[in-house]
């Protein structure tokens, strides 16, 4: 027989206990929001500051409480939309991130940091690494 934990030890929408008002895992007030919520919307937190939150028990990393900040989705304002400028300067960073500095090609992926080349020259270098060690 397994024993769930009960959520109500975060019930707290009066914000006495935590500080800010707070409810459990899906217990929200509907017009409450995440920011990935308001992102997928369209819309961002504009300035607010945290309406509520979420607690929740993790199994996640040993454990403990996890929380989810809430943002009241009749203050949120529009995403901001980049200029054509912007749009070009990102198309170039991550352009770059591709680029092997060893063989000078576009890798088709974002180029691993604890490598700094593509894995074809990672390859490369570790055979004539090998090589050399073994000569």
């Amino acid at each position: 027989m397994t024993r769930r934990r009960s959520s109500v030890r975060f019930f707290d929408p009066a914000g006495a206990r935590f500080g800010v008002p707070t409810w459990p895992w899906r217990m929200a007030p509907p017009h409450l929001r995440t920011r990935r919520q308001l992102a997928a919307e369209g819309l961002r937190p504009g300035g607010q500051d945290v309406a509520g939150q979420v607690l929740w028990n993790s199994r996640r990393g040993g454990g403990g409480v996890r929380a989810a900040y809430l943002y009241d989705v009749r203050l949120a304002l529009p995403k901001r939309t980049p200029s054509e400028r912007q749009h070009v300067a990102l198309g170039k960073a991550l352009a770059a991130r591709r680029r092997c500095p060893d063989c000078g090609r576009d890798a088709g992926y974002v180029l691993p940091r604890h490598l700094g080349t593509c894995l074809d020259c990672a390859d490369n270098g570790a055979t004539t690494l090998e090589g050399r060690n073994a000569a």
